[in-house]
C-alpha cells in the first residue's frame, strides 16, 4: 500500500490542498487536512471494502474532515459561557488513575518517537509541538515540503500503532 500511498499523494495532494485551503484560508491547516486525509485513508484495513476510485474516496475523506473541522469551530464559539463556567466549578486536577494512566500512555509515545528515524521524529515534533508549518520544517531539515509531509504521515501512523490507535 506504500507505493500506492505515495502514487496518490503526487496525484492528487495538490488539489486536495487547494480545496482545503479554499475552505479554511489557512495553508498550514489545509497542509494538516489534506495530511489527515491521507493517514485515514492509509489506516482503512487492506481489502475491507473495494475501492475503485481512490480519488473520490480521499475528497470524501477531506470533505468529512472539513464539515467536523467547522462543527469543532462553531461548537467552542457557541458554548463560550458554558464551558467557562464548567471550568471554574470543576477540580482541575485529574484523578490518581487518569494521572497514572497519562503517564504510561506518555511513556508508550515516547518510546515510539524514538524508534522513529531522525527527520520522522523532528519533523512531527516541529509541526505538532512548536506549531511550525510544512516550508519552515522543509527549510529547517533541507528538504522539500512533500517530503516534511511524508515524514509526518509515517511518524503519525508508527504512533498511532505503537499506542493502538489504529483501528
Amino acid at each position: 500500500m506504500a507505493t500506492d500511498l505515495d502514487t496518490l499523494f503526487r496525484e492528487h495532494s495538490l488539489e486536495l490542498r487547494r480545496f482545503a485551503y479554499r475552505e479554511t484560508r489557512d495553508r498550514d491547516r489545509a497542509a494538516d487536512l489534506v495530511q489527515d486525509t491521507f493517514l485515514r485513508y492509509a489506516s482503512q484495513p487492506a481489502g475491507s471494502f473495494g475501492i475503485e476510485q481512490p480519488r473520490f474516496f480521499l475528497w470524501r475523506i477531506l470533505r468529512n474532515l472539513v464539515i467536523d473541522l467547522r462543527r469543532r469551530e462553531r461548537r467552542r464559539g457557541e458554548h463560550v459561557g458554558l464551558d467557562s463556567m464548567a471550568d471554574s466549578l470543576a477540580d482541575p486536577a485529574p484523578t490518581i488513575d487518569r494521572h497514572l494512566e497519562g503517564r504510561q500512555q506518555l511513556a508508550r509515545l515516547q518510546a515510539a518517537l524514538n524508534e522513529l528515524p531522525a527527520n520522522c521524529r523532528s519533523a512531527l515534533l516541529m509541526n505538532r509541538l512548536d506549531g511550525m508549518g510544512h516550508a519552515e520544517i522543509a527549510s529547517r531539515l533541507k528538504v522539500s515540503t512533500s517530503m516534511v509531509t511524508k515524514y509526518i504521515m509515517r511518524a503519525l501512523r508508527h504512533c498511532a500503532r505503537r499506542l493502538g490507535l489504529d483501528r
